[in-house]
């Protein structure tokens, strides 16, 4: 199991490198298109950034049951798929920016576990599937509610896009011996210190291999790309009242065998 991460290099440029058990990171040339290679070159006290530069960011909704349940929604045939904007992806202990431009009241967060594809893949087979994750990661799909519900013309991208909606990381973590079982992780989302989501990967509906094999389908999956699995019951808009975010909240989402990812609130300047 290693440790992708990006980092500031000493030329301030982003630069990906394996997180040591030491917090030290050893800095690496490549790509996902071009593999990585060490440069024996060591980088200390990192500041973190996203983990990966996705060519696309796929999500689907309604995967845990528990949270279809609180939605009110019935379990779906086939995975619900959206997409979210690259540009909104934030790296640890960045802030999540309240919009006040096309202002939102009500937005939301919701912890889950990411997939980034390491290979191009296209009509994949579930038995297959696992072959081309690079790794995993955890990651915030932040969503202005009254945008995704009321506002946004029946499609899910305008709520789900503003910047700093997609926070990821710290690291993207591999499995290449199975020391983890993505689909029986605990996962976890506190809110200022308060617990709002505690579930397990296991409640999801359509398991990692199943939503593999159904994205990749007549269509081709880049290197890079970064899947959202779903999030658990416990989101903001199924609370009686509801729990929206507010300048000066922390939300911190927690993934066993991953780590925490944590990013502070603000209001957009």
């Amino acid at each position: 199991m290693s440790k992708l991460v990006r980092v500031k290099n000493a030329r301030g440029e982003p630069q990906w490198g394996y997180l040591l058990g030491n917090g030290m990171v050893s800095l690496l040339d490549g790509s996902f298109e071009t593999g990585f290679t060490l440069t024996h070159q060591m980088k200390g006290s990192p500041q973190f950034l996203a983990p990966v530069q996705p060519p696309a960011v796929i999500c689907i909704g309604l995967n845990y049951r528990a949270h279809a349940a609180e939605t009110g929604a019935k379990e779906p045939q086939y995975p619900v798929v959206f997409f979210k904007n690259p540009a909104s992806l934030i790296g640890p202990d960045q802030s999540i920016e309240l919009p006040t431009h096309l202002a939102s009241g009500q937005v939301d967060y919701e912890g889950e576990l990411a997939v980034v594809i390491g290979r191009r893949c296209k009509n994949v087979s579930q038995g297959d599937a696992l072959k081309y994750v690079f790794g995993y990661t955890i990651a915030n799909d932040v969503s202005a509610r009254d945008w995704q519900k009321q506002w946004g013309g029946s499609q899910w991208c305008r709520g789900k896009s503003f910047d700093t909606f997609c926070p990821v990381g710290p690291a993207v973590v591999t499995n290449e011996h199975g020391e983890f079982d993505p689909m029986n992780l605990k996962i976890r989302t506190l809110v200022s210190g308060e617990l709002m989501q505690e579930s397990s990967t296991a409640d999801m509906i359509f398991p990692i291999p199943r939503i593999i094999e159904f994205l990749s389908g007549s269509t081709t999956l880049l290197p890079g790309t970064i899947i959202l699995t779903g999030t658990p019951a416990g989101v903001g808009m199924g609370r009686i009242p509801p729990r929206w975010l507010k300048a000066g909240d922390v939300v911190e989402i927690e993934i066993e065998s991953l780590g925490s990812l944590r990013n502070p609130v603000v209001a957009e300047e």
